[in-house]
């Protein structure tokens, strides 16, 4: 052969290895630089006012594999831990609403049931039963199209209505009707009696539910920027929903009844990078009525919110601010509001202390307001926040 040709190949085969060695420390660099810089976070989504102290859900990742882990936990009266439990079962999941119930607790959320659904980051609805002592008792997965969630539960005599999502997976289209925003029906036993669906799409969901005069009113989101509330019957037929443009990504998130009028919150679209923080009123056949917003720079939402014993909307949002940083673009502030049950405001206040304060919940606790959520801390980490608010919306404890 050819001394050159020779020369040739032999050069070609070192360049070949070094390549191959330089790939292979790259990959393990890349692998080693994910480990170590992995976010720590324990949040909470939501949590129920019991006897002597809350429940709360949520998840947390503080495990070796840095998996997302559902999780309850239960505080006494001082707000300290009598237990907390995680749904180990699976890959990554999350809690989002937890409600007590006669003899223990239920949770819904999602989470990755095996490894097709793990290496897919397709999700599993999930909804358990849990004993006083946080052990579970009944269990059910609830899936259709292939990536589902669970968002949020009420309690009837004869067992659970809860509401989410199943979508084909990474938002693909499909041909199926049988996907959508979600209204199930469980029995006491964690039974399936009855589901119904609604918008078929791959972006349909129902974010919260109201049992309201032996009705079912469910809200969420439809299309891109669209909010919807719907009327159902008890037996989950559909009577009628309305759609409301334009709001945020996520459409309308709570809703309650007030004086015999229902209320959703949200938020309102008014141009990309901003939106006002949304209260709409409604009356029982889901006639729009009038509506109240919060606007300030950036993009304000409502999350969730409760009715006081002087039937006023006590209302907990977001407000994302532009930091303009190298280092963090966007940053979160809590908003705490409270308005008369017409959405007139009596006052809104912007609760700012950490990087990040996202506000999830809020209950009525020992005569006073506590909401929950999860803020920043040192090196992008995440912890659980409570804080205590005065009937005045005055900041009495932050846990």
């Amino acid at each position: 052969m050819n001394k050159k040709l020779l020369k040739r190949l032999k050069l070609i085969s070192i360049v070949c290895v070094i390549i191959l060695i330089i790939e292979v420390f790259y990959l393990i660099y890349v692998s080693f630089f994910k480990s170590s810089k992995s976010i720590y976070f324990d949040s909470t989504n939501s949590l129920d006012v019991v006897e002597k102290g809350f429940i709360s859900a949520g998840s947390n990742n503080d495990n070796d594999k840095h998996y997302e882990k559902a999780k309850i936990t239960k505080y006494n009266s001082k707000m300290e831990k009598s237990f907390e439990k995680l749904y180990n079962k699976g890959y990554n999941g999350a809690f989002f609403s937890v409600i007590e119930d006669d003899d223990g607790y239920v949770a819904v959320g999602s989470y990755e049931a095996d490894e097709s659904e793990y290496r897919r980051s397709a999700r599993s609805a999930l909804i358990v039963k849990f004993d006083k002592s946080g052990e579970v008792v009944f269990e059910n997965s609830f899936q259709m199209l292939g990536n589902s969630k669970f968002v949020n539960i009420v309690s009837v005599d004869d067992g659970y209505l809860v509401v989410g999502q199943s979508i084909y997976e990474d938002m693909s289209l499909g041909t199926s009707r049988d996907g959508g925003a979600y209204l199930v029906k469980y029995n006491k036993s964690l039974k399936l009696e009855w589901k119904s669906n609604y918008g078929g799409n791959k972006s349909a969901v129902y974010n919260d539910l109201v049992v309201y005069d032996n009705y079912i009113y469910t809200v969420g989101k439809d299309l891109e920027k669209s909010g919807i509330i719907s009327k159902y019957d008890m037996n989950g037929n559909l009577i009628k929903t309305v759609i409301y443009e334009y709001t945020d990504n996520l459409g309308f998130s709570s809703v309650t009844q007030v004086n015999g009028n229902i209320v959703v919150s949200g938020a309102k679209y008014i141009e990309d990078g901003k939106s006002a923080a949304l209260l709409a009123l409604y009356d029982s056949e889901l006639n729009y009525i009038k509506e109240s917003c919060y606007s300030d720079d950036g993009s304000n939402r409502f999350n969730n919110f409760m009715v006081d014993e002087n039937n006023n909307i006590i209302v907990i949002g977001m407000k994302k601010i532009d930091k303009k940083s190298d280092l963090d673009i966007f940053s979160y502030d809590g908003i705490i509001g409270k308005y008369d049950k017409n959405l007139t405001e009596i006052e809104t206040l912007i609760y700012s202390n950490d990087k990040d304060d996202h506000f999830t919940d809020i209950k009525i606790y020992d005569d006073n307001y506590i909401v929950s959520g999860y803020s920043s801390y040192e090196k992008h980490g995440y912890m659980t926040k409570f804080i205590v608010y005065s009937k005045a919306l005055k900041v009495l404890e932050v846990r």
